[in-house]
């Protein structure tokens, strides 16, 4: 019997390339370039199953492409907004996602940029770095205490829940939150958490503001100039979720006008590029979309995509089935 054949559009972790040898009839992407949209329109029409990413635009057009073969889309990361799911679900074609294995991963990171932006750990480094360090002294790179201030998440799903583990447990963070759905009173006690009505309270009331939600309609630019101008003027806005959830623009006359403290950012809005300010700022930590960039991580994304797609050729349910 012959194996399904599958493209996979950026390189993977060895072991689930290995992996992918053995089950399908595959073509990697050894350069690990980008693929183009013409590459991807032709993917799907000389595969039975496309292993995209984050970064690949699957759009109305690129699925609606003629002789399409693809009838299966293996994501590879939990977000699918880069996916017209829409146009998925109204061609008939399955889209799965990797959720719950980057869970922790990404709150670390969400707690990475809180220590460094309220700490000026960067500002700190590209001055020790740059051998400009001249010595200890009482007023040097004063930052802001973390240890017992409010932080407010919006989106209190497995990352957000994740990051008020590690504040409220590690840090004795008080946690404030706001989601449109309801949310388990055993996690609320034991987080001795607080829902807040608006996400307009929780911009009010929070010293820290990490974003937390998912990437839709609805979210894009939902931290926009209005809400930024509810924050305390020594608040940081912390982003781990997809960088459209912000307006960059708002943030950067925010920085600019001491509106808020920092911000702490993992994903923006066109990555790779970014507003320079973004980049110069010194009251701002900018990472390269490094939320689930662990080995252990990365593998275990692979390996659900290929369980996904493995499940769809055998006709069983899928484990993370989108559409």
């Amino acid at each position: 019997m012959s194996k399904p054949s599958a493209i996979v559009t950026r390189r993977w972790p060895d072991e689930c390339e290995s992996r992918l040898k053995q089950l399908f009839d595959v073509t990697l992407n050894e350069s690990d370039e980008p693929f183009t949209t013409d590459q991807l329109k032709s993917a799907l029409q000389s595969c039975d199953v496309l292993m995209p990413t984050v970064t690949d635009k699957i759009t109305a057009d690129v699925l609606s492409v003629e002789n399409r073969k693809a009838n299966m889309i293996g994501n590879f990361g939990v977000g699918f907004n880069h996916i017209d799911i829409e146009k998925a679900k109204e061609l008939g074609i399955t889209v799965s996602n990797t959720p719950t294995v980057l869970t922790d991963c990404t709150a670390d990171i969400a707690m990475s940029l809180i220590l460094m932006v309220a700490r000026r750990v960067g500002e700190g480094e590209r001055e020790l770095r740059a051998n400009n360090w001249t010595g200890w002294r009482p007023t040097h790179l004063l930052g802001t205490k973390v240890t017992g201030k409010k932080l407010g998440v919006i989106g209190f799903g497995r990352i957000g829940q994740a990051v008020a583990q590690r504040a409220h447990h590690g840090f004795n963070m008080e946690i404030l939150f706001w989601d449109p759905f309801d949310i388990s009173s055993d996690v609320i006690n034991n987080l001795n958490a607080k829902k807040l009505d608006t996400i307009e309270d929780i911009c009010k009331e929070s010293d820290f503001v990490s974003i937390n939600c998912p990437a839709t309609k609805e979210t894009l630019h939902l931290m926009n100039a209005e809400r930024f101008k509810l924050m305390k003027k020594s608040a940081f806005v912390i982003n781990t979720a997809r960088g459209d959830i912000i307006d960059e623009k708002a943030l950067v006359d925010a920085l600019n006008n001491n509106e808020i403290a920092g911000a702490g950012l993992d994903v923006f809005e066109t990555e790779p590029n970014l507003p320079d300010e973004l980049k110069t700022l010194e009251n701002v930590v900018s990472f390269p979309h490094l939320g689930s960039a662990s080995i252990e991580t990365r593998i275990a994304m692979g390996n659900m995509a290929i369980d996904n797609s493995v499940a769809f050729f055998e006709n069983k349910d899928l484990p993370n089935k989108v559409v």
